[in-house]
């Protein structure tokens, strides 16, 4: 008797705390201990996350410098009928991060891909911020070189909702400066630390809160918002 074939098995894409680990959904915790591995972006970090909650879920390694290698590996287990679940080290997979390219291989050989929502620091951005949430474009990590962070800044300005980016703190007065330069002085918001102990929002102008980041620093995550040219 020729012997049944297991079915493909199911990639997640869970979302994880971005700070408060109150913040994981039930669905989560339950993909997270219910699944036979958890490719993560870090795994030490991971490591905490499951600890925490008592879960002994297998772990491997998926980032942005070994995808191309792992992603096979990862779809190779999934045909064989292993359940995966994709997460990053905090928030949402895909979301700036090589997650895209794992879901594009699945996807590509006929395996179900299943989003498990959660946190989202650029959601939890925008619902604290002020600044208008109908139409609004994420553009992730600008540009590091500054003759291309100014082509890009150019290439934004006519855009008339709100613009959100995710900085560093040791680039942020260097961004801030370089959109008040292309953009004039509009409404902005500097949302650090989301959903964490020190959490903070700066809302002011681009010009105000250069200053204020140059008075006094600040450190950890930043996702920075700026109003769209409709407003100004």
């Amino acid at each position: 008797m020729t012997p049944l074939l297991r079915p493909p098995g199911v990639l997640y894409v869970v979302g994880t705390p971005i700070g408060n680990l109150e913040d994981i959904t039930l669905r989560a915790l339950r993909v997270l201990k219910e699944a036979d591995l958890i490719a993560a972006e870090d795994t030490r970090h991971t490591q905490k996350l499951l600890v925490h909650f008592g879960f002994h879920t297998t772990l491997t390694s998926y980032h942005d410098f070994n995808k191309e290698t792992k992603a096979p590996v990862l779809v190779s287990s999934l045909l064989d009928g292993q359940s995966v679940a994709l997460v990053s080290d905090a928030g949402t997979p895909t979301i700036s991060d090589p997650g895209y390219f794992l879901i594009n291989r699945c996807i590509d050989a006929g395996i179900r891909v299943i989003p498990i929502p959660g946190p989202s620091a650029l959601i939890a951005a925008l619902a604290g911020s002020g600044l208008p949430t109908h139409a609004f474009h994420f553009e992730g990590f600008l540009p590091k070189p500054s003759g291309r962070l100014g082509r890009r800044l150019q290439a934004l300005q006519p855009y008339e909702g709100t613009v959100v980016v995710f900085e560093s703190p040791q680039r942020l007065a260097k961004t801030l400066r370089a959109m008040l330069s292309a953009w004039g002085d509009r409404r902005a918001v500097v949302a650090r630390e989301l959903t964490k102990i020190h959490e903070e929002f700066l809302r002011g102008t681009l010009s105000g809160l250069l200053a204020d980041v140059e008075r006094r620093p600040r450190r950890g995550e930043i996702t920075l918002l700026i109003a769209g040219k409709s407003e100004n």
